[in-house]
């Protein structure tokens, strides 16, 4: 039985959830409105909400990732940016922060007393609760079906066999249905809660999309004293509650997939002869209702007098092997080839950029593109000489499970 100081913590957390609810709600509802881009995030290991709205057109011109020279705001890169001016920045006009309660996020936007009257639209409670999206809808024929994707894992595993590469990973789109009443705002939070130890986000630009996720993968991040890292994540188990991680056994195919990620990072330090790096793991990590391997890398940019390291490290690490496969070129020619859909911004990165003097991207991972009552949701799988195609089919299944069951009002 809960005492009554569990219950009132418990109840506290509950207005705090609503309330935050209908704050996102509202600057969502605006930049609807007003055709704004917008964007939330939860950094990892962080309680407080970022959301960002971009009332200019910045958002609508494919930037370069110059990092050390963009704007403060929310960058987004397609998965297919082999020219590297593919990206979209959102640029934070109105910032607001707030651990979760709509009175720390109104005590935030006094800061802007330029925009009054939107801030007072945004933080004021408003009873409507109708969602809105922008509409991007795609060919339905892109989904791959159980049939259709298993042949592609033995495709990629014959020509793995026959030398073409080491490592490819095939992924694919599932079309759901939204639950009855579907509210952007309560998925978002419900994903944090779900995915404590991941970047959880969500980000909207007019005729780009609106995306949903939490990505436990970091790209590229430089944090305020100027410490560059950047992780190899691979390798996936579903995560039973109360197991402890350091009690989890990973098979050699596991072991051989992640490896290949952690030796494709090394490779592009050694491109760029930068030797002062420090690497910790690989180590179990939880997201969410699955555990992965994960080798961390560390470099300290003072030290190495390498202020642009990380534009650099961008440019050679995107698309990693942990999503497109390595060799680089030959694994993207085969997926170009045999995936036959858009994967559009899933696999590619995204994440705050010049934000409290920090960047942070991450592969966009364990996402959904939403549209009009219904979401695409991506998952993909690496495939290595010893992938079975059963097994990566379920890992998909096990990928997507917890997006969707939030999406569309599973169990």
């Amino acid at each position: 039985m809960l005492s009554l100081v569990q219950t009132s913590e418990i109840n506290r957390e509950t207005l705090q959830e609503e309330e935050l609810a209908v704050s996102i709600h509202q600057a969502l509802r605006i930049a609807m409105d007003h055709n704004y881009a917008i964007a939330a995030w939860k950094n990892v290991g962080e309680v407080s909400i970022n959301l960002i709205i971009d009332t200019s057109e910045y958002h609508k011109v494919p930037v370069i990732p110059d990092l050390e020279i963009l704007e403060p705001g929310f960058l987004v890169s397609p998965f297919s940016n082999e020219s590297n001016h593919l990206c979209y920045l959102i640029k934070s006009d109105l910032h607001f922060k707030g651990p979760g309660s709509e009175s720390l996020f109104l005590q935030t936007a006094r800061e802007y007393s330029g925009n009054a009257e939107l801030i007072r639209s945004i933080t004021e409670k408003n009873p409507e609760q109708n969602s809105v999206y922008y509409k991007n809808d795609s060919d339905h024929s892109a989904d791959i079906n159980e049939a259709a994707f298993k042949d592609l894992v033995q495709k990629a595993v014959d020509r793995i066999k026959d030398g073409a590469f080491q490592k490819v990973v095939p992924s694919r789109r599932e079309t759901i249905n939204l639950k009855e009443n579907f509210n952007l705002p309560e998925a978002f939070i419900a994903l944090t809660k779900h995915y404590p130890d991941a970047f959880v986000s969500f980000f909207s630009i007019p005729e780009k999309g609106t995306w949903i996720g939490a990505s436990p993968e970091i790209l590229v991040e430089i944090n305020e004293t100027g410490i560059f890292r950047t992780s190899a994540v691979a390798g996936t188990q579903p995560w039973n509650r109360g197991t402890d991680l350091s009690s989890v056994a990973w098979t050699q195919k596991e072991i051989e997939e992640q490896a290949y990620v952690s030796r494709y990072i090394i490779n592009s330090f050694k491109k760029i002869r930068l030797r002062e790096f420090e690497e910790f793991g690989p180590k179990t990590i939880r997201a969410g209702n699955l555990v992965h391997l994960r080798t961390d890398y560390k470099v300290n940019l003072s030290e190495v007098n390498f202020p642009q390291l990380g534009s650099v490290m961008l440019k050679l690490l995107h698309p990693t092997s942990a999503v497109c496969g390595m060799p680089k070129e030959s694994a993207a020619a085969f997926l170009k080839t045999y995936e036959k859909y858009d994967r559009e911004f899933y696999s590619g990165y995204l994440g705050p950029v010049n934000m409290e003097n920090r960047i942070a991207l991450f592969v966009n991972l364990r996402c959904a593109q939403l549209m009009h009552q219904k979401a695409y949701l991506y998952a993909g799988a690496g495939i290595t000489s010893d992938s079975n195609p059963d097994k990566e089919w379920r890992e998909t299944l096990i990928k997507n499970q917890t997006i969707k069951d939030i999406l569309s009002g599973g169990k």
